[in-house]
């Protein structure tokens, strides 16, 4: 069976897929290809749509990922399996334009800012605000995917927007205004039916791939042009990105999705019925 893999707007498959690390693990039979847009509809705030959706519409991959706090609500609700044995680090903030006149978390209070419905930047937002502003002050605009929000940014139609990535990487270029760092964690969701050796095959072949970016990021800026919207091309400069999304291999444990569970829970941000409530051993795959 072909082992689907989503690139995840990051460097380390591409590297991977290059550099033969893929092969060298084993995994030999596999394409690589991307969350689909469309996925992320913003048109409505009454019944939008983010990254738990895609997960509970099924996503056609063999491993993707996504924020640490929807993998989790979808892993505990049988949208499949997390991968236990890894997780990763994305930069993530919070933009203004230059000229904007918010400065401080504080200034956020009752502006709206851009985020993804259910999705890493929606959570961050509010995990960031609540440590300086009420509750009832954070308002939130679910206005699609990050390249949406990236593109209200850009057409001055968004007072504030929460982006991550290669979006974050070009805000910066194109001169917008970072007010706090939202960097959150990202876990691998895992099908039903797909081989846990696989999946630990690709995990060996991004461990290699994480070595490079650590040690010359910059020798592989270039693949960032694959992920890059190409209205953008021509106004950044990839080789002026960061490392972008670092992997961590090491166990997202029990305690943290526990943890993880309740904080969701506590914000109310899913329906009652939507919260899934398998425990750790039944919603994590490891490598064994």
């Amino acid at each position: 069976m072909t082992f689907r893999i989503h690139t995840h707007g990051r460097l380390q498959e591409w590297i991977a897929d290059a550099n033969g690390y893929f092969a060298d693990a084993g995994l030999t039979d596999y394409t690589l290809g991307q969350v689909e847009v469309a996925s992320f509809d913003a048109s409505t705030q009454d019944d939008p749509s983010g990254a738990y959706q895609t997960y509970e519409k099924g996503r056609d991959a063999s491993i993707s990922c996504a924020c640490h706090w929807t993998v989790n609500m979808a892993a505990s609700n049988a949208h499949g399996r997390l991968w236990g044995d890894a997780y990763s680090v994305s930069p993530c903030g919070i933009f203004v334009p230059a000229d904007s006149a918010i400065r401080t978390l504080g200034d956020l209070a009752g502006v709206t800012i851009d985020v993804g419905y259910q999705s890493g930047s929606h959570y961050a937002t509010i995990q960031a605000l609540e440590t300086a502003i009420a509750p009832d002050r954070i308002k939130l605009n679910f206005a699609g995917s990050p390249d949406q929000r990236l593109a209200r940014l850009d057409r001055g139609e968004a007072a504030a927007s929460t982006l991550f990535g290669i979006q974050l990487y070009i805000a910066e270029q194109l001169g917008f205004r970072k007010i706090a760092d939202t960097s959150f964690m990202i876990i691998g969701l895992v099908p039903d039916g797909v081989d846990a050796d696989d999946v630990r095959k690709y995990y060996a072949a991004l461990r290699r791939a994480q070595h490079d970016i650590d040690l010359h990021h910059q020798q592989y800026a270039h693949f960032y042009l694959n992920e890059v919207p190409a209205i953008y091309h021509d106004r950044i400069n990839v080789g002026a990105f960061g490392p972008g999304e670092r992997i961590v291999f090491e166990t997202y444990s029990p305690a943290m999705y526990d943890k993880t569970h309740q904080w969701v829970e506590d914000r109310a941000i899913f329906d009652d019925a939507k919260i899934g409530q398998a425990s750790y051993a039944a919603a994590a795959l490891n490598a064994g």
